[in-house]
């Protein structure tokens, strides 16, 4: 069997340095998170795709049997995915008949001014697409989705064995940095996604694309793109948007209450029951409460009103359509970063801190009490704690990736 070596690279976030591993690029292409149909090569040419291809998880080119369009051609071949235009050349690919069929270079950053393309050992010269303008979010944001799913993976409790080593009021004082971390990282990307679209479409497509799930997020937020909330505030039918040949849904392996119909269904009954919704997320989400140190999260919760916040979201914005996690993940991954992005300040950190955890693995719910991060025997389990264990985790995955 080949070796398969998973890339690392270093590279600077908003807020310092983070690891991303080469495989997080083969997901963003697997899952054509990004806007595909902006696709254009570095000749300018126009890119359509009909097929990723299949992944390869062994030796060879990253995906085999892709199915694209290249100005108006259609052309079948595999994929080789790289962080730069250089590595083509670094792997020595050229001289691999295994990369003999590679049709198209996929690579993160653009090439710099005057740099040779990639190309096969007879001097074929390899179209190049790069993602990087094309991606939906933040790098960090990928990055986090593929720690999350390592998680998901296998109980990583031994990767917090550093964490656990230190003084509790050390621990917990970690972790609250790096959640802080996180959330200004959320603030950041709702300003741009503000100053690019506006308050209500803002609004409108983090919540299709939150609902959508990690592995629907690309297609619920084109979805949100080609149906702006002015058309589902007018009556359209899901199974409309669902029907849609640009819309690349996926169903493999999704529960049937994860079904992307399903939960087009209903974002339409909270659009119809609040059609004008995201002017009342400042009504709704407004506790500002100064909390003093050392206070507990039931505490916390109490001071904040949160059950309260959390009642009302449900009946008077969202008409019942949506509960549960994936409520608790409209708020701190979309509702209360976008409030904050629009009123300035981080008064918004607290309620974003203790709100409850949401959609998580079972393997980082499990770590946080046996970390002492959470209330006593686990209770009160708050989403700022996990956000903050995610990002401690991130910034130790170079050393896991070694």
């Amino acid at each position: 069997m080949a070796i398969i070596f998973n890339y690392v690279a270093e590279l600077q976030g908003l807020y310092g340095p983070f690891t991303m591993a080469e495989r997080v690029v083969q997901k963003i292409w697997l899952r054509e998170d990004f806007a595909r149909d902006r696709a254009t090569l570095t000749d300018g040419r126009a890119l359509q795709i009909r097929s990723v291809g299949a992944w390869n998880l062994l030796g060879g080119p990253d995906f085999y049997g892709a199915r694209l369009v290249i100005a108006g051609q259609e052309i079948t071949g595999d994929i080789e995915v790289h962080f730069h235009q250089a590595d083509w050349r670094a792997h020595q690919h050229a001289a691999d008949p295994a990369y003999a069929r590679v049709v198209l270079h996929v690579v993160l950053f653009p090439p710099s001014a005057g740099e040779v393309p990639a190309q096969h050992a007879e001097g074929r010269v390899l179209p190049t697409l790069v993602l990087l303008p094309l991606l939906h979010r933040d790098l960090e944001e990928y990055a986090s989705d593929d720690a999350l799913e390592i998680i998901t993976a296998r109980d990583q409790w031994e990767r917090f064995a550093e964490l656990a080593a230190e003084p509790i009021e050390q621990r917990r004082a970690i972790i609250h940095g790096y959640a802080q971390r996180r959330w200004q990282q959320k603030v950041h990307f709702a300003q741009r996604r503000l100053a690019q679209l506006g308050w209500m479409e803002a609004a409108h497509q983090t919540a299709l694309e939150i609902l959508g799930y990690q592995k629907n997020r690309a297609a619920f937020l084109a979805a949100a793109t080609h149906y702006p909330l002015a058309r589902w505030v007018a009556g359209i039918e899901p199974a409309e948007i669902f029907a849609s040949r640009d819309l690349a849904w996926r169903r493999q392996g999704i529960r049937p209450a994860n079904h992307p119909l399903t939960r087009l269904r209903q974002y339409q009954r909270w659009v119809t029951h609040q059609p004008e919704w995201p002017e009342r997320l400042g009504c709704l989400l407004n506790n500002r409460v100064a909390l003093g140190e050392g206070v507990s999260p039931s505490r916390a919760r109490q001071l904040l009103g949160l059950k309260l916040q959390r009642t009302h979201l449900v009946s008077e914005l969202l008409g019942g359509a949506v509960g549960g996690s994936r409520l608790d993940n409209l708020v701190c991954d979309g509702f209360l970063p976008l409030l904050a992005a629009r009123e300035g300040g981080d008064d918004l950190f607290n309620l974003w801190f203790y709100w409850y955890l949401g959609d998580f693995p079972d393997g980082l719910r499990r770590a946080l009490p046996k970390l002492v991060l959470t209330g006593p025997r686990g209770q009160s389990l708050c989403h700022g704690c996990a956000q903050g264990l995610l990002g401690w985790i991130l910034q130790h995955e170079a050393y896991a990736s070694h």
